[in-house]
């Protein structure tokens, strides 16, 4: 029987409509990650030792804005829930700072181009984070069995890939083909409304159909230092988070060097990025069918574990491909490891999300995942770091100053930054363990462990 003064549980939201949220999260900042560098570096001219500056920089205040954007989350108390309104605020804002990110007049240089830049950049991060801390909060509370969860996750990881599809490899051929040429830049502020347009009308779809939980919203509003102080002295925060980031850097790497790698390593026209892109995401989506079943039979700590020694194989591959067709078949090794991190990763950030609410009696998700992002934002540093490196070793300073060999420039950037970062991923893995599933009935916790409870110390998942 329900609690006195507790709302009832609301119906079950329908896997597809939570998941379709990512096919609109997706597009903008994917586009931009995958854009930028050719955008800014290569056609206008930016230097990149500017450029490794100001990612620098972005990723020092986005890491700083993302707790207080999730703790934000969780002291929301309105008749929509606490996530839907932010939902519904920050995708329209995105959409209008991508547009303005694809459109600097193409009068700006020297210092005017890189204020813009740094703006956009900035703005879109911020919006990007505010939408994807909201919409990743809600899966652990619409779906607490993780059997239902992994089916939640594995839709929206198809509908995010088929962004990806559409934002990083139609993207090439839609801003240099379609709209714009090899070396213009009206080509890509076209496909920015498009997009944007898009990605505002699938989240707002979105956010009207996910049925919050009012019960998750009734208890006491968490404190954000207590709250902060608490996550940090939690084990599981850091060993899960840097693994983690192992991963997300070197994607970030792969995102936003692809087009570049096909233009100089390659010797191709950057619309043949389509090709290469397409194939790994095809079997990345395909084979999210196939690791969702590996994590039903093995576990997701275990899937994690053997995605990441995958993925690092791919990129080891990538770095000896001669030509299009050689790329692509490591490409296919590279999409079978990425198609299991993404099956798997979010589940064992969830686990923690599980034991932390039911050990602490908050649902503080949207604080704990920000927290989580605050890792992801490293990739902002590594990523200007690493296109930084290029200009000292390789002398690739931009489209206009390429050095003397690109081509083994980008090589590195694309295969053996990310191969070094899976690979020392791989290795931590094994260290790693998770609390064990939460049962649904602990998501709603009666209040905090009693004096003496060994807090920050759940059952933890071993290596089987």
């Amino acid at each position: 029987m329900s609690q006195p003064g507790v709302p009832p549980a609301p119906g079950r939201t329908p896997a597809w409509r939570y998941a379709i949220g990512m096919f609109g999260t997706s597009i903008p900042i994917n586009m931009i990650k995958g854009s930028m560098i050719l955008f800014y570096v290569d056609i206008l001219g930016l230097d990149v030792r500017a450029y490794g500056v100001v990612m620098v920089v972005y990723a020092v205040i986005d890491a700083l804005d993302n707790p207080v954007l999730g703790h934000l989350s969780d002291r929301t108390r309105t008749r929509f829930g606490r996530r839907r309104p932010w939902l519904l605020v920050g995708a329209p804002m995105l959409t209008a700072c991508m547009i303005a990110f694809f459109s600097a007049p193409s009068s700006l240089e020297g210092a005017g181009l890189l204020i813009w830049f740094a703006v956009f950049a900035i703005l879109c991060e911020a919006f990007d984070s505010m939408l994807n801390a909201n919409y990743g909060a809600l899966l652990p509370e619409l779906y607490p069995r993780e059997r239902d969860r992994a089916v939640a996750n594995g839709l929206r990881q198809g509908f995010q890939l088929v962004a990806l599809v559409i934002s990083l490899a139609v993207t090439p051929v839609l801003t240099t083909q379609v709209f714009g040429t090899e070396d213009s830049t009206e080509g890509f502020r076209t496909t920015a409304v498009i997009y944007g347009v898009v990605a505002l009308a699938v989240i707002v779809f979105m956010a009207l159909g996910a049925r919050e939980n009012p019960r998750y919203s009734t208890r006491e509003q968490p404190m954000l230092l207590r709250s902060v102080w608490s996550i940090v002295r939690n084990r599981l925060f850091w060993t899960v988070g840097l693994t983690g980031a192992c991963y997300g850097i070197a994607m970030a790497l792969v995102l936003a060097g692809i087009q570049l790698y096909v233009r100089y390593s390659l010797g191709l026209p950057v619309g043949n990025a389509l090709y290469l892109q397409g194939v790994v995401i095809l079997i990345t989506a395909g084979g999210l069918v196939a690791w969702t079943r590996v994590v039903a039979r093995r576990g997701a700590l275990w899937a994690w574990r053997v995605a990441f020694m995958v993925l690092a194989a791919g990129f080891a591959a990538l770095f000896f491909a001669g030509d299009l067709v050689t790329a692509i078949a490591a490409g296919v090794v590279v999409g079978a490891g990425w198609s299991g991190m993404l099956a798997t990763n979010d589940l064992i950030v969830a686990r923690v999300l599980d034991a932390d609410a039911a050990r602490n009696g908050e649902h503080r998700e949207g604080l704990f995942l920000s927290a989580f992002g605050f890792f992801g934002r490293l990739n902002g540093v590594v990523t200007g770091l690493a296109l930084t490196s290029l200009g000292v070793f390789f002398g690739y300073n931009s489209g206009d100053d390429p050095g003397g060999d690109p081509g083994l420039a980008f090589r590195v950037y694309l295969c053996v930054y990310p191969f070094a970062l899976t690979a020392i991923g791989a290795v931590a893995a094994r260290f790693v363990s998770v609390p064990v599933e939460t049962p649904p009935e602990a998501a709603v916790p009666e209040g905090p462990p009693p004096p003496g409870d060994p807090a920050g110390e759940p059952a933890v998942e071993r290596p089987r």
